[in-house]
């Protein structure tokens, strides 16, 4: 990787790390899947590992010999652009974590169909627009046993630069797609569905019917509003979290690791 020391906030080639939004980074690299930005030595890390392809670093002086040297060792033959803890700051707008940033490619991805295949566990965002919340969703759908995710248009894009980090990289280790009528198509690949939502038809997540499901679909909704109308309507099972002391609910983050343990397949 040529190294390449910057002295300006207009250096040609940083654009992507500064100016660009998270929409204007999608459109690009040619106008084919465009980029997205991935943060911090072991959030990079996990993202090759997993296969996606680098286009820039952006890496502290000190970080070239430190946290990202094995990084840059790789041999990947992309631009590496450094300079003081000061200009990258001031540079991208915020103190970059771990000192490193690596601009990837998007991949194209899955079909429902094929996030579908051989899976067990769904995750289903469903209107979920808080970053910190998708990527937490990701890392708890990663670590407890879901098998895939599917988003509806409305939901935060996992490979935002702060979604991929709260992450801490599962975004990379679990296939992913959008889908608009995620019932319709869930229910086609033989997945039954459960809607975490409070009504009073809801079941507790302990249900033991739920556990016994041979593929099932558990769907998170927005932070405010909670899942659609129609949505809880549609769905097999409607679940709960029983709380106590008065607490009505929880944080869907919070929910959707309480949930993807509880309702992981067991053979």
């Amino acid at each position: 990787m040529p190294i390449i020391h910057i002295d300006s906030l207009q250096h040609p080639g940083v654009e992507m790390f500064a100016s660009l939004t998270e929409a204007q980074l999608r459109r690009q690299i040619d106008n084919s899947e465009g980029v997205f930005i991935a943060e911090s030595p072991k959030v990079i890390r996990v993202a090759l590992d997993a296969g996606f392809s680098p286009v820039a670093l952006l890496c502290e002086e000190r970080h070239i010999t430190g946290d990202a040297a094995d990084i840059i060792s790789r041999g990947d033959n992309i631009p590496v652009y450094t300079g003081p803890r000061e200009l990258l700051a001031a540079l991208t707008g915020y103190t970059l974590t771990r000192g490193v940033l690596c601009a990837m490619r998007r991949p194209s991805l899955p079909s429902v169909a094929q996030v579908c295949e051989g899976a067990r566990r769904l995750a289903v965002i469903d209107g979920v627009v808080d970053s910190t919340n998708v990527g937490a969703i990701f890392r708890s759908a990663a670590a407890l046993g879901m098998d895939g995710v599917l988003l509806t248009p409305q939901s935060c894009d996992p490979l935002n630069r702060r979604a991929v980090r709260v992450s801490m990289g599962s975004v990379f280790l679990l296939p992913w797609t959008w889908c608009q009528d995620v019932q319709t198509a869930v229910n086609e690949c033989g997945f039954r569905t459960a809607a975490m939502a409070l009504t009073l038809r809801s079941v507790p997540v302990t249900n033991p019917a739920l556990a016994k499901e041979e593929r099932l679909a558990v769907i998170l909704g927005n932070e405010g509003d909670g899942l659609p109308q129609q949505t809880i309507e549609r769905a097999d099972y409607v679940v709960r979290i029983p709380m106590h002391h008065g607490v009505d609910s929880l944080n869907v983050a919070a929910a959707s690791a309480v949930a993807f343990w509880t309702l992981r397949w067991q053979p």
